[in-house]
């Protein structure tokens, strides 16, 4: 089995475009969250689809502790990073951070302990799932290491608190670089950085200013600039003027879920957190689902999709495209989907269903 030490990550659309160029080397272990609610769920299904499609893959189950480690100051144990650091490839289910109990999130402590720089959501249409729009496939590409997700705050007098946005040129110019390569090694053709530089003249103005400065190396690539609050407006209005969307950590946090709500909801849609050196983090971004787990009633299709983003990244295209194409082909078909996809089959049937269409 071979990983791809390329840094970029292939969006889960099969018609992404452009040859890529890896080095790769072999490698068998993924380390893998299940997660919470529903996470072992559709953990199990990932594994399962896997089995059926001849992916030998030794999983490295890892759980999160029950308090929080002292070493991390979040439940994320230093043992956890470090698995996903030997493996430099790893599946994350959904988790549960409780809120306002003095420790880190989850999915921060991961993104941030193991710099994972970049988070990258595709977002399309999928044939036979009928939504407000039939013409959806864009790419956000979110910073993801600083900006208000920092978790630089303090009260600076009873009743006021401060909480400091953080922009660096380094980060900035690093993700802009990624969105860049991105676009030109997958035949994009347009990258939109979304800011809001007209009230944060110093801190988007920076980010702006950096990705003005990567443009420079892509002439072939157009650029624009959108502040986020338009932004925002035109993705509802007309979604496919966008291509690749690059953006600040705060802003990509929101309009990344506001495209997976034009294609249907988090439950269908994919994610890659990409670090340096081939480091890559999958997960699906949904909830967890508490109110419905262990009821075999739970949507794989977001963990399955970025385990196909997972996959891609490792080289191993076929085996990706046959799983995406099982997926895809069985919500069009529409005998088979889970509650929210508006159907009443079991997590069991549904995954059973994409592995007689393998």
């Amino acid at each position: 089995m071979r990983r791809c030490l390329s840094g970029a990550a292939s969006a889960v659309k099969a018609s992404a475009k452009g040859p890529q160029s890896f080095s790769c080397r072999e490698a068998s272990t993924v380390t893998l969250f299940p997660g919470d609610g529903i996470g072992p769920e559709i953990a199990d299904s990932v594994k399962k689809v896997y089995t059926a499609a001849g992916i030998d893959i030794d999983w490295d189950e890892q759980l999160v502790g029950t308090t929080a480690d002292p070493r991390t100051n979040s439940m994320v144990t230093r043992e956890n990073l470090d698995s996903v650091l030997k493996h430099r490839i790893g599946l994350k289910g959904p988790m549960a951070t409780p809120i306002g109990k003095g420790h880190r999130s989850l999915n921060l402590t991961l993104r941030k302990e193991l710099q994972l720089y970049a988070n990258v959501r595709p977002c399309f249409s999928i044939p036979g799932f009928k939504t407000r729009y039939d013409n959806v496939n864009l790419i956000t590409i979110r910073e993801n290491t600083e900006g208000e997700y920092s978790g630089l705050e303090h009260e600076v007098v009873p009743g006021v608190v401060e909480s400091l946005k953080i922009i660096t040129r380094v980060a900035s110019t690093r993700v802009a670089e990624y969105a860049f390569k991105y676009a030109h090694e997958n035949g994009r053709h347009k990258v939109t950085a979304v800011h809001k530089a007209n009230i944060m003249k110093m801190a988007d103005g920076l980010f702006i200013k950096c990705c003005r400065e990567v443009k420079e190396k892509y002439p072939n690539i157009e650029y624009q600039e959108v502040i986020v609050d338009n932004a925002c407006m035109q993705l509802v209005k007309n979604p496919a003027q966008f291509d690749v969307l690059v953006m600040p950590n705060l802003y990509g946090d929101i309009i990344s879920d506001l495209c997976a709500g034009l294609v249907g909801g988090l439950g269908l849609t994919p994610s890659a957190n990409i670090g340096a050196n081939g480091l890559a983090l999958m997960e699906a971004v949904h909830g967890t689902a508490p109110d419905i787990a262990g009821q075999d009633k739970a949507n794989p299709t977001a963990l399955l999709l970025s385990s196909v983003m997972m996959l891609r990244h490792m080289g191993l295209v076929d085996k990706a495209e046959s799983i995406q194409n099982a997926v895809l082909g069985t919500i069009a078909e529409g005998k088979y989907r889970t509650g929210d996809l508006g159907g009443n089959s079991t997590t069991s049937d549904f995954t059973k269903a994409i592995i007689d269409k393998l």
